[in-house]
């Protein structure tokens, strides 16, 4: 008996579910609370702040930026980072355009604060000589010493030609073989 009457109030409460549903569905409530749901995220929308009062003064900063590097990320550019090294990088760049210098007078200022790592490109200096022509100068050795190794290599793969004896073997061997493809 109790289990009749569990499978009753399933069973009604079912029913009354769909019919909530159903009530749900055609009011202009649920198309009221779905246009809040939706709308809701766009409240919170702010509009976009300039990002500079001079825009050739913005552009001589983001293309003096792309040309340094960001010391913190180390293989990304200054314009691209988002450290706040970076930040306070580009609002010195700002601030030094803004007060009339050069690109080549912040590049120094900043070389002379940072050091040449700051460049994507530092200078052909003796310090720097390394960082130029290493990857060429090991590049050039590692050939000399692979074809050195090639040639000797070679030297020691020299064919050794079989005796009769051992052609006849190969011969059965290949016969052998053939003959149990046929079968």
């Amino acid at each position: 008996m109790n289990l009749k009457l569990f499978l009753n109030l399933i069973i009604s409460y079912g029913e009354l579910t769909a019919t909530c549903l159903r009530n749900l569905f055609c009011k202009k409530q649920f198309i009221l609370l779905l246009f809040i749901l939706i709308a809701s995220p766009l409240s919170f929308a702010k509009e976009a702040l300039p990002v500079a009062e001079n825009p050739e003064i913005e552009k001589r900063m983001i293309t003096l930026s792309e040309e340094l590097r960001c010391l913190v990320c180390q293989n990304e550019s200054l314009a691209g980072s988002r450290s706040d090294f970076a930040k306070d990088i580009r609002r010195e760049i700002r601030e030094q355009l803004l007060a009339n210098k050069s690109d080549k007078e912040i590049t120094e200022f900043l070389v002379a604060r940072y050091g040449d790592f700051v460049l994507y490109r530092p200078p052909v200096r003796t310090n720097t000589i390394i960082l130029w022509f290493g990857p060429f100068a090991f590049l050039l050795v590692g050939g000399i010493l692979l074809f050195f190794f090639l040639k000797k290599r070679r030297k020691s793969l020299q064919e050794i030609p079989l005796t009769n004896e051992q052609l006849k073997q190969a011969e059965n061997l290949l016969k052998e073989s053939s003959d149990g493809d046929n079968k």
